[in-house]
C-alpha cells in the first residue's frame, strides 16, 4: 500500500521574506527582459546563492539589459566595464595615485568596488587582467600594494562573451570559469516579443525599473539560503551527478569538491525561488545544466579553441550533463 504524501511544510517568517524577495525580483527584471523566465529565473537564483553570471552569446540580445536591469531592481551600485587586450588589472580594481600636497598615495578605487559589475566580452581581457578578478569572485575582496580592502555587499559579477568569436580573445581558464555560479545563455525573443520590441521608443527597458528590494532584504534572502533544508534523499542524488562527471568516459576533469557546493547553494536557491524552504530532486536536475557544463573538460579538447572557443563545445558539455541526468534514477 502506497504512503500517503507528506505534507509540505510550513514556511518560517524570514523563508517566506527570501520567498518574497526573490518573486519582487524576478518581476522587476521580467518588465525589461520580456519572454526569458527562465533566464531570469538563472539571474535571481545567482544572486540569492552569493554568486557570478556567465552569460554567453550574440551580440544585442538583451545581455546588458539583464545585468542593469538585476542591479536597478536591488537598488544596488552598478558599474560596466568594456574589456579590451590593452585593460590593465588597475583599470579593474584601482590604484594607488602619490597626492603631492599631502606626500603620500591614495588609493583610487577602480569599477569593481560595486555592488554589480558587468564585465563585457571578459575573453577580450589578457589572462592578466582576467585573474584579477579572481579573488574578488571568490573571496569578496582585492588586494593591492599589501593591502586587502573589502568589496561592497552584495557582489555580483555577470560577465558575457560572444560564442564563435575567437579573434583577439583569450579563452577562459578552467579556475576562471569555476568563479561562475551559473552559465547561460539568452537567445532570440519570440516573434511576438520583438515585434512589441521594434515598436517601443525606448532604448533600454532597464531605465524604467524602479527597485524591488532594499540591499538589506537580498542579504537576508542570501542569508536564508544557507538554511534551506536538504533531506539526505537530495543530497544522495546531487552527489551521484557530480560523482557521473568524474567517471564519464567522455570527460577528462569531472567536477570538483567545489562545484559541487556552488550546484548545492544553487538547488537551495532554486528552492527559494520556487516558494520552498526545502530542496527537492526538481531543484537538482534543472540547476545541473547551468552549474555544471561549464565545469567540465571534455576528453580530447581543442586547447587551441578553449572552453568556448566554438558553440559546438558548449553544446556537447551541457549535451553530456543531459545525458547524466537521464541515466540516474530520480529519488521519489
Amino acid at each position: 500500500m502506497a504512503q500517503p504524501a507528506r505534507p509540505a511544510p510550513a514556511l518560517t517568517e524570514g523563508v517566506a521574506r527570501a520567498v518574497d524577495v526573490a518573486a519582487r525580483l524576478r518581476r522587476a527584471v521580467s518588465s525589461a527582459l520580456a519572454g526569458k523566465p527562465e533566464v531570469i529565473d538563472r539571474a535571481v537564483v545567482t544572486a540569492l546563492a552569493r554568486g557570478h553570471l556567465l552569460v554567453e552569446d550574440v551580440p544585442g540580445v538583451g545581455k546588458t539589459t539583464l545585468a542593469r536591469a538585476l542591479a536597478r531592481a536591488v537598488g544596488a551600485t552598478f558599474r560596466r566595464v568594456q574589456c579590451t587586450s590593452d585593460l590593465m588589472p588597475s583599470d579593474l580594481l584601482g590604484v594607488s595615485v602619490f597626492n603631492s600636497t599631502e606626500r603620500r598615495f591614495e588609493f583610487k578605487a577602480g569599477p569593481i568596488f560595486t555592488n554589480v559589475l558587468l564585465a563585457d566580452e571578459l575573453n577580450r581581457a589578457t589572462p592578466r587582467t582576467q585573474s584579477a578578478l579572481l579573488e574578488a569572485m571568490s573571496e569578496r575582496q582585492v588586494t593591492i600594494d599589501g593591502v586587502t580592502r573589502p568589496l561592497d555587499e552584495p557582489f555580483l559579477v555577470i560577465a558575457t562573451q560572444n560564442p564563435d568569436d575567437n579573434a583577439g580573445t583569450y579563452p577562459l581558464p578552467d579556475s576562471q570559469l569555476d568563479r561562475f555560479l551559473v552559465r547561460t545563455a539568452i537567445g532570440y525573443p519570440a516573434a511576438d516579443v520583438e515585434k512589441r520590441l521594434l515598436l517601443s521608443r525606448k532604448e533600454d527597458e532597464a531605465d524604467e525599473i524602479e527597485p524591488a528590494v532594499s540591499l538589506e532584504e537580498l542579504l537576508a534572502a542570501q542569508r536564508e539560503v544557507e538554511r534551506v533544508h536538504v533531506e539526505s534523499a537530495a543530497l544522495d542524488y546531487l552527489h551521484a551527478i557530480v560523482a557521473a562527471t568524474r567517471s564519464h568516459g567522455d570527460v577528462s576533469v569531472g567536477v570538483s569538491t567545489r562545484g559541487a557546493k556552488a550546484f548545492l547553494r544553487a538547488a537551495c536557491a532554486r528552492a527559494i525561488v520556487n516558494g520552498r524552504g526545502f530542496v527537492i530532486p526538481d531543484d537538482v536536475s534543472d540547476s545541473a545544466v547551468s552549474v555544471l557544463a561549464h565545469r567540465i573538460r571534455l576528453a580530447g579538447l581543442d586547447s587551441s579553441l578553449g572552453r568556448f572557443g566554438a558553440s559546438g563545445q558548449r553544446d556537447d558539455s551541457e549535451r553530456l550533463v543531459r545525458d547524466i541526468l537521464a541515466r540516474i534514477d530520480v529519488p521519489v
